[in-house]
């Protein structure tokens, strides 16, 4: 385990932001709880440590605390927010409300010291408190103060020891990630968190772990379980048993791509052609979840047939292997805040006698360090920055039963509105785009014809991780050459909408 920038979660909505900048910086970052015990705290060999903010205020009756000897480790600190309200608190100073309060964009007067080396001119910094430091505490100068008088930064350098009242971890503060860069350096930490680095690691990690036992890995598809199939096939060659369940709900060409790529760069890749089954099984069925369950009962059966298959043919298989990611960890060991899993990648429901052990190589990784990785093994552009896709497939993109023939028209759909976002070069600018045929039919006119067609909405979202999503502005002209390519090229349909929806109040996928 590599050393480590350990952020100590108050329950901040950017916790798990600050972490994530903390690796763009290539540091490795974790979180913890505010209620871990130093010796926690200790097991991820921490170089430094970041209190995070919070919605308490630390004048607050219970209010969390710093873990007793934690500031007696002689570790870098950074408070944010609330953390350098606690820190300044714990180390003699005082902490007030009243006039303190500030929200939102803030300039920030006065600046010195060495947080702030090197970065010169107007400082804009986001703001999000209602407590204030009031009296810093002994060995403490403010390093920077906002038009209010508040204290924005101070810093007892001779011991390391520093607090941001300001959030640099957003984007609202453009020059944070400067500051926080500044911390990383004064701290000393490492910058060894690169994608070669981790991928050596996981190699070395996945070989210590099976030793010469085989390990079984379900590819669905996706970026998470292509990119963890290179990187076994690497770590453990021809032990790997690769199982590729085409379930015939994946996109346009997909199925054939993922199975071209992994094969191309040496996965020994079984293929396993379901599509008949899984649509059979599909068949009058119409609500989401019972699509889901469905999908997922189907699922486990032809994977559990091929396991059993592969131990017949070629032994005993003694690991399993799931593209579990950092964010489930988090969500596993109860951060406060933290976000539902979505845990399609997964395979649970396994019955209990084929008795696997778990591997998890990525379950230190967040979705964008899994990208590099995949860069790292070679995976071809186009399949390692695909936008995400539910496991269910298309089944929950068609509203209302699935059939061959709505699965066939939502594909072609789908591939004149992924083609035309490439073609015009925005595929990169949204963080996911997709087609859904709808349950509805509209009257139009096609030559001197009358049709009833197929209504198919069109969805283009940015986020960073998905919790949370705006519509994406697509051009006016754009969206009409889309409209235009799709009624000539899909025939069943003679109506496209685009869906101007944010999460929340929508979700992101329609079903």
């Amino acid at each position: 385990m590599p050393k480590s920038i350990v952020v100590i979660d108050y329950g901040s909505q950017f916790s798990r932001l600050i972490t994530r900048r903390l690796r763009e910086l290539n540091v490795h970052s974790v979180i913890l709880p505010a209620a871990s015990s130093v010796e926690r705290i200790l097991s991820q060999r921490p170089a430094a440590l970041v209190l995070s903010g919070g919605p308490n205020s630390v004048t607050d009756p219970g209010a969390p605390g710093i873990a007793p000897g934690l500031l007696e480790l002689g570790l870098p600190v950074l408070g944010i927010c609330y953390g350098m309200q606690l820190l300044a608190r714990e180390l003699g100073g005082s902490v007030g409300g009243g006039s303190a309060r500030e929200y939102g964009k803030a300039v920030l007067r006065e600046r010195r010291g060495s947080l702030f080396d090197g970065i010169d001119g107007e400082f804009v910094a986001w703001m999000s408190h209602g407590d204030a430091v009031t009296a810093l505490p002994p060995g403490f100068t403010a390093q920077a103060t906002t038009e209010h008088g508040v204290v924005a930064a101070m810093a007892d350098a001779s011991r390391g020891l520093y607090g941001l009242q300001f959030h640099p971890e957003v984007n609202h503060t453009p020059r944070g990630m400067a500051v926080l860069e500044r911390f990383v350096d004064l701290a000393g930490v490492p910058r060894d968190w690169t994608a070669a680095n981790i991928v050596e690691a996981a190699v070395a990690d996945v070989r210590a772990r099976v030793g010469d036992e085989r390990v079984l890995l379900g590819i669905s598809g996706g970026v998470d379980s292509t990119t963890l199939g290179l990187l076994l096939n690497r770590a453990i060659g021809d032990r790997l048993v690769a199982v590729f369940v085409d379930h015939g709900l994946l996109r346009q060409g997909e199925a054939r791509e993922v199975a071209a790529a992994l094969r191309d760069l040496g996965v020994d890749l079984t293929v396993v052609d379901a599509a008949d089954r899984f649509v059979t099984a599909l068949a009058g069925v119409t609500d989401p979840e019972a699509k889901r369950k469905t999908i997922g009962r189907e699922f486990i059966e032809v994977f559990t047939a091929e396991a059993r298959r592969s131990q017949a043919g070629g032994g005993p298989i003694r690991f399993l292997a799931q593209g579990t990611l950092y964010p489930d960890v988090i969500e596993s060991a109860g951060v406060p805040g933290a976000a539902n899993i979505k845990s399609h990648h997964n395979v649970g429901g396994l019955p209990a006698d084929l008795g696997f052990e778990l591997v998890e190589p990525f379950r230190d990784l967040f979705k964008d360090e899994v990208r590099e990785v995949a860069a790292q093994l070679g995976l071809d552009p186009v399949l390692r920055e695909r936008h995400p896709f539910p496991g269910p497939g298309l089944a929950v993109r068609i509203i209302g039963e699935v059939t061959p023939a709505r699965l066939d028209a939502l594909r072609r759909v789908d591939h004149v509105f992924i083609s035309a976002l490439r073609e015009f070069g925005l595929y990169g600018a949204t963080w996911q785009a997709f087609a859904v045929l709808t349950d509805l039919r509209s009257v139009g006119v096609m030559g001197d014809g009358r049709t009833y067609g197929h209504t198919v909405a069109l969805r283009a979202v940015s986020s960073v991780d998905g919790m949370t999503a705006d519509w994406t502005r697509l051009p006016h002209e754009f969206l009409a050459t889309v409209a235009n390519r799709v009624v000539n090229e899909v025939p069943e349909v003679n109506r496209v909408v685009y869906d101007i929806t944010s999460k929340p109040p929508a979700t992101i996928e329609w079903e």
